[in-house]
């Protein structure tokens, strides 16, 4: 599976900029809202130390790539309409918006730190907006959409159906919510976490339903904040002070000082590892004046400061902290780290940290392996691993079957 990441916000906050930046695609940017009509797919990478360093090999990948001891992994980055108040009703593009967004694994919601824009896009005096205000609101009808899911037209019905069958409940909600990629064990913490697992759903309240959908979204499809235009005026005084406010992890970003960046490297005018705290210029003939100052500014007011430009940032914290994964290198030959084709280190996997050996040879080699699995050996110290193994990131596991 290919994580789907979905990026959101309010119109004109930067969400296609972040996408371009990540993936090197070309979506339509402008200020004017509802620019983004039709949902931008791309191609991002998320970014990890590569286990050739350690074991000293020149690797040469499948499925991913490696740059200086660097290796990038895939991942679905989806980029859809900008959301206003009350879409969950349908106002703006609501509607779709949110439909595109239900095989999201996380969301990545892109704020425009500097305060410049109103509720619906339109830009107004720099500051007027309080960003806080943005969060919350997104994060509201992103829950209430949830609860309209839950709720459908039946909502009564449904209930009373399985009032006095907890584990036949759990079991029809899960079917209820399958299109929009919640699973069972989701269902039951939010159950739990709202303190309705003892309570027949044909007792709840509207808003014991509407606390069981904000925390069953927190779960299934959690909210990562980009505070976007940092380097913008007010924007650092915005963001010490949104910090104050709110409670999780914001991640300062310039999605504008990353595309241009990426975009330079390809064109081979500046060497630019995504994610890095520095670039060097390899031809300064190859920029004119604005746009040798543009790369001071960017190396100045960002990258001295943030040791990156944010959008790396982001695509790692979303993935790795808060999806929990790790990174695994399936290989054949245990001595040489490579594939049955000479490969070394040819693919590099990721998985939910606490997968089992069993589970990850089923979900991510294939099928018929898991069935004919004997053992798994770990390449680094040849010690033999069992199907009930837990795996570990940067794991190196060769795959032994009776086939």
């Amino acid at each position: 599976m290919t994580f789907l990441i979905g990026i959101v916000g309010k119109p004109s906050a930067g969400k296609s900029t972040f996408l371009n930046a990540a993936c090197l695609t070309n979506a339509k940017v402008s200020e004017l809202p509802f620019t983004t009509i039709e949902p931008n797919k791309g191609v991002a990478y998320i970014k990890t130390k590569c286990v050739c360093q350690d074991l000293k090999v020149d690797d040469n990948p499948k499925n991913s790539y490696c740059v200086n001891g660097d290796r990038f992994i895939p991942i679905n980055v989806l980029d859809v309409a900008g959301l206003v108040p009350d879409a969950h009703k349908g106002k703006g593009l609501g509607n779709q918006f949110l439909n595109d967004l239900i095989r999201a694994d996380a969301l990545i919601h892109i704020i425009d730190i500097s305060g410049s824009l109103d509720k619906t896009g339109k830009r107004i005096k720099m500051g007027e907006n309080d960003p806080y205000d943005d969060i919350l609101f997104l994060e509201k009808e992103i829950n209430l959409w949830f609860k309209q899911i839950l709720e459908r037209e039946d909502w009564d019905k449904f209930v009373k159906s399985y009032a006095r069958e907890n584990k036949k409940f759990i079991e029809e909600l899960y079917k209820r919510l399958s299109g929009i990629k919640v699973n069972r064990k989701q269902i039951i913490q939010a159950l739990k976490n709202s303190s309705l697992e003892e309570l027949s759903p044909s007792l709840w309240s509207d808003k014991d339903l509407l606390n069981f959908s904000k925390i069953l979204r927190e779960k299934s499809k959690p909210i990562i904040v980009v505070a976007n235009k940092i380097d913008r005026e007010n924007g650092m005084e915005n963001f010490n002070r949104l910090k104050n406010n709110y409670t999780e992890k914001i991640i300062p970003c310039s999605a504008l000082a990353e595309y241009f960046l990426r975009t330079y490297h390809q064109e081979k005018k500046i060497e630019y590892i995504p994610g890095s705290d520095s670039f060097r210029i390899l031809d300064n003939e190859g920029f004119n004046q604005n746009e040798l100052e543009g790369l001071k500014n960017i190396k100045e007011k960002i990258i001295n400061h943030f040791s990156e430009t944010g959008v790396q940032a982001a695509l790692n914290f979303t993935v790795f902290s808060t999806l929990n994964q790790i990174c695994v290198y399936p290989i054949s030959d245990i001595n040489k780290f490579s594939d049955n084709k000479g490969n070394i280190l040819p693919d590099a996997f990721l998985v939910k940290k606490g997968t089992l050996l069993r589970n990850f040879v089923r979900d991510k080699i294939h099928t018929d392996l898991a069935n004919h699995f004997i053992f798994g050996i770990d390449a680094r110290t040849k010690r033999r691993l069992g199907e009930n193994y837990e795996l570990k990131h940067n794991d190196i596991i060769r795959i032994v079957t009776a086939k």
